[in-house]
């Protein structure tokens, strides 16, 4: 029987309005089931594939932003495939693969796995746009010197990026956890944001937006490896994202859902809407 003799349909297992090519898109979408450094509860390598899924429950179409999916002009590249136990070499793969993103002029969208895929995403940005500012949502400061000696860790992920892009560079929302010495460093380089007039100096930049998705309240995001209480709800987070709309946004990741901790599949439904809205602002 030939290959596609079947008549079908098939369930696609690329997200929902992909376009066929790499070559037709604007942005390309990068699965990181990654969690290797995981201090807490793991399985957010787990949310690329269940997010996939999930998408097909979404409707394509925005009000919010008045466009349909097939708008954006986006494609799934599908998971990268990690050598498990080995963390260094998989941020190697995961900054190669952006770098021919980048290189190919298309803007990035990961889809995580733990936090720190962040960090090797924003090493090949910063190469080929030299002028780069994060916008960073979360509970979690994440700008540990290292956890339990280890540099390169989902907790130290911002320390990481600042040294690479420099912490005037970073602008931090959501944050209500973290070492004393954390906060201490947000204070110093003045990354708290507090209002929405604290991005306005991010206007003229390049941005990389990254999500974990614990900024949320646990009533809206059980799903995580971290939780923690008093967060945003989902519609002050949403305002957010209009926000963001009008800001020169290159490349973006959201991450740390961990779908098995929410049996109802609520906080996976969530991220799909996060990321359909994030891809309406790219």
């Amino acid at each position: 029987m030939a290959k596609n003799a079947l008549p079908g349909p098939f369930l696609s297992k690329n997200w929902l309005g992909s376009l066929d090519s790499f070559d037709k898109a604007k942005i390309v979408m990068l699965g990181l089931p990654f969690d290797g450094t995981c201090s807490y509860r793991p399985g957010s390598r787990f949310a690329p594939e269940r997010l996939r899924l999930a998408s097909w429950g979404l409707e394509d179409y925005s009000p919010v932003y008045d466009k349909h999916l097939d708008d954006v002009k986006f494609y799934d590249a599908g998971e990268l495939e990690f050598p498990l136990g080995n963390t260094e070499k998989s941020m190697l793969l995961i900054e190669n693969n952006v770098r021919t993103i980048f290189e190919s002029g298309k803007k990035y969208l990961g889809i995580g796995g733990e936090h720190l895929v962040t960090f090797p995403a924003v090493k090949a940005c910063k190469k080929i746009h030299p002028d780069l500012a994060i916008i960073h949502f979360d509970a979690h400061t994440d700008l540990r010197e290292d956890y339990l000696g280890e540099k390169l860790s989902h907790a130290s992920v911002m320390r990481r990026i600042g040294e690479t892009v420099g912490f005037s560079n970073i602008k931090q929302i959501g944050i209500r956890s973290g070492l004393k010495e954390e906060f201490e460093l947000m204070k110093k380089h003045n990354t708290l944001v507090k209002s929405s007039n604290d991005l306005n100096v991010l206007k003229d930049k390049k941005i990389f937006l990254t999500i974990d998705v614990d900024v949320l309240d646990p009533a809206y995001m059980p799903g995580t490896g971290t939780p923690e209480p008093d967060g945003l709800t989902y519609r002050e987070f949403a305002e957010w994202i209009e926000f963001l709309r009008d800001f020169d946004i290159i490349g973006a990741d959201v991450v740390e859902l961990a779908p098995d901790y929410d049996k109802s599949e609520v906080s996976t439904a969530v991220v799909t809407k996060i990321i359909r809205d994030v891809l309406m602002i790219m």
